[in-house]
This record gives structure tokens, sequence and C-alpha cells, in this order.
């Protein structure tokens, strides 16, 4: 296919992907899928517009968008107007695949209902909580059966001059749930805690001028432990069992987080909960990761099947420790950078993949490849790139637990490694128990 048929294919897609990825990215990815591995143009759509996290079962929709009350969102919208009052707003820096990024998020409402929304360019957004706004050209989606506003690159949000919307306050339902925090879902309300206060922890910050306290720490019980953040003072201690009622999750940088609101009760109850590892980490795959929204000290176990672009030999900014191209800090401007090494895997578990920064040391002692020893070849052969090449095929395929903190964002999860361990695999010992598995199943 020449690039003037491309042309249209190039164009869907980057409609679709809404600045998720840039012109030069999206045409490579397109020739990987085309030449190396020799798909259908549809079928390279898809697997495209999957990477980057668009529903390929969904039609890109051109033209003008339609405007729809908060109660007839589908979630699977793509180009939508909503008129609706700020409910609850906050503008927050998170790491997306690395890098900071400045969003706006919370809750909206107009008189049919509430629903979250995400800002994903929201460093010029300012909102206002109580005041009516438009949002326009958003796209929805679906989470944990709750429908999700999303503004992206063409997303806009204007503030609606006299529009008057009668937005009913949150009613706190009397019905709470009890929930194990290994089972907690990132968007659920009214859930009962009951857990062993691990750390706990009061600082002071500045709201609109203002300076409030607010207390965090973790909570944990004999499935996993969970961070938990609060205005008010519970007078919360280290080590004492506590049940805190009507709490709600809302996740914090990617992670779920137990938020103690205005109307939450917390009790002491005698509960130890056995011998509780602040260290230990939850077991988990990759499809419960999703399910609830990120993870904190979670393990998964999975094949490499990519090490993708910025692994190897990379340069760090020596003021902040962001990675520069080109010798050029985003922050600080030109500087004279220092070398590092890691590796930018990802990892399928059978359930799903997800991406796993693994940090340079972890790197060293996986791949038998020092950093001098990086430096070096760069060096030798005047080119960086040859690094991640050499150290491709050494991990490439190979079995590996990595231990660390889940966060997901619109690209997909992504964790911070921790540790992370390469599992030997008698490969008899598993020929012999799938042949074993075949034979009962004939």
């Amino acid at each position: 296919m020449n690039e003037e048929e491309l042309t249209p294919h190039f164009e869907e897609l980057k409609k679709e992907l809404e600045g998720k990825i840039d012109d030069a990215q999206l045409k490579k990815e397109l020739n990987t899928y085309l030449n190396e591995y020799r798909v259908t143009i549809d079928a390279a759509k898809r697997g495209i517009k999957r990477k980057y996290g668009v529903d390929p079962t969904l039609a890109f929709v051109t033209g003008d968008s339609i405007t729809k009350k908060i109660s007839d969102l589908a979630g699977t919208e793509m180009n939508v107007d909503i008129i609706a009052r700020a409910v609850f707003t906050e503008k927050k820096t998170v790491s997306v695949r690395g890098e900071q990024k400045t969003i706006v998020s919370g809750i909206l409402g107009d008189e049919t209902g509430t629903a979250p929304f995400t800002v994903w360019e929201g460093v010029n957004v300012d909102l206002v909580k109580g005041e009516t706004y438009r949002f326009k050209n958003a796209y929805t989606k679906t989470w944990n059966e709750k429908v999700q506003v999303n503004l992206g690159s063409r997303g806009k949000v204007e503030k609606a001059e006299g529009v008057k919307l009668d937005v009913p306050d949150r009613a706190l339902s009397a019905d709470t749930t009890d929930v194990k925090i290994g089972d907690v879902r990132d968007g659920i309300g009214n859930v009962n805690v009951t857990g062993r206060i691990l750390s706990v922890e009061t600082r002071s910050i500045t709201v609109k001028g203002e300076t409030k306290e607010v207390h965090s720490g973790l909570i944990a019980d004999d499935t996993g432990k969970i961070q938990f953040s609060a205005w008010n003072d519970y007078n919360l201690k280290k080590d004492e069992s506590v049940c805190i009622k009507n709490a709600y999750i809302r996740s914090w940088k990617g992670i779920p987080q137990l938020n103690l609101g205005d109307r939450c009760e917390v009790s002491r109850v005698d509960d130890s909960f056995g011998e509780i590892d602040a260290a230990a980490s939850s077991k988990k795959t990759v499809s419960e990761i999703m399910s609830a929204g990120g993870g904190l000290d979670v393990s998964i176990t999975g094949t490499v099947v990519d090490m993708r672009g910025g692994s190897g030999l990379i340069k760090r900014c020596p003021q902040c420790n962001r990675s520069v191209l080109n010798d050029e800090c985003a922050t600080h401007g030109s500087v004279t950078p220092v070398f590092d090494l890691r590796m930018k895997l990802t990892l399928d578990d059978g359930t799903g993949a997800i991406s796993a920064i693994v940090n340079r040391p972890d790197t060293e002692r996986l791949i038998g490849v020092t950093l001098a020893a990086a430096e070096g070849l760069a060096k030798a052969h005047g080119d960086i790139e040859v690094v991640a090449r050499e150290i491709a095929p050494k991990i490439i395929m190979k079995k590996v637990t990595v231990t660390g903190n889940v966060l997901i964002d619109e690209y997909g999860p992504m964790m911070i490694v921790k540790k992370v361990e390469a599992d030997v695999v008698d490969v008899k010992a598993e020929a012999e128990r799938l042949l074993k598995e075949l034979e009962a199943a004939l």
C-alpha cells in the first residue's frame, strides 16, 4: 500500500487517537503492523487503537457534536457536548508514561445526574466548584459500570453564561457495603473498611490561599493495603485497628485511595488481622489490576513480550532527573546530561498486558550489563541506541515477577518497578505438565 493509499487511514487514526501519539510515531506503528507483522490495514488500525487506549469497536464520529444530558450518556460517545455544573473539581499533576502532566478531574452534574470527568490537557483549565460549563467535543467511557466523561486534545471547556441548572445534592445512601481492601475498586462509594493503621502523617497544604491540614497514611487488612486521606482529624494512630464507615474510593495519581469524607464514622475494633507485613506485596493479575483501577505494592508474574522505546542507555537532566532529548530538559533548558540505564518492558500474564519501568540496578542485574559497560558500548559504536538492541534479546520472552505500584491512566496500566525477579522455568517439567493436561482433555 503506497503513501497515497495510506493517507486516509493515517488521518482517521490521527483523529481517533486525539494526540495520544505524534505523527512520526503513528507512521512507524503503521509500518510495523503492515510490513513487519504482515496484517491487513483493518487489523493494523484495530491493533494501534487498542495499544493507545481507544476501543476499536467504536466508529469515529465526524461532523458536529451533539449535546446530551448526563443520564443519556451511554459511555460510547466519541464527540459529545455536555452542559453541566462543576460539583467537585481539582487540578493535579500526574505521571503519564514517566512524564509529568497537569489534568483537571472531578464530578460534573446536571438535573439528570452526575458523572466523573477528566480534562487531560488541564494546564490552562481552571474550573470553579458550583459554576456551570459547556464541555465540548468530549468522549465517554465506562469504568466499573459508570460513565466517565473525558476531554482530550480536541476537547474544550467554556463558561456557560446565563445557564442555570438545578443539580440535586449528592445524597449519601444509608446503605453501605463492607469491602475487603483487596477488593476495592476505583469510583465506588459508601464502603466500610476495617483494617490496621500502618502509618499516619499530617501535613499542611494551601487551598485557594487558605492553609489546611490533610491526614494520610496506609491501612491494611489480610487481603492488601491502601492509602487513605482525610480532611478531618479522626485521631488515627499507628498499629491501631479501626472500622471506617461511609468512605469512598477515588484514584490519586492513578492509584485507588480510601477517602474519609465529612460523613465518615471511625470506630476502634479488637481485630489485629494477624501478622501484617507492611513491606509485603499482593499477588495480582493484570485483569484484577485493571478492574481495581490500579494498585499499591502488587506483584505480577508475566512474560516480557516487548522492550519499548526509551529503553537501554538514556540521558537524564542532572537537576530534575527527567530524561532529556538532544541535551535539552523541558524544565531546565540546555544541560550537560548524565547517563542512566533502564528498561521499559511490556509484560503479558495471559489476562492482559502491562508496562513496567525497571530501574538501573535491576536492569544491570537482569541483563548482566553495567552502566559503565553500556556507555563503553555506545561510545565504541558511536550510537546510543545500540545498547537497547544488544540487551533486548536478553530479556524478551523471559518470565519475570515485578513488584511495585501500578497506576492507570488513559494510556493503560503502568508499574514503576521496585523489585523484579526472573523466574527459572523447568522446561522439561512444564512440557510434561502440558502433555498431561492435553492427554486428560482427549
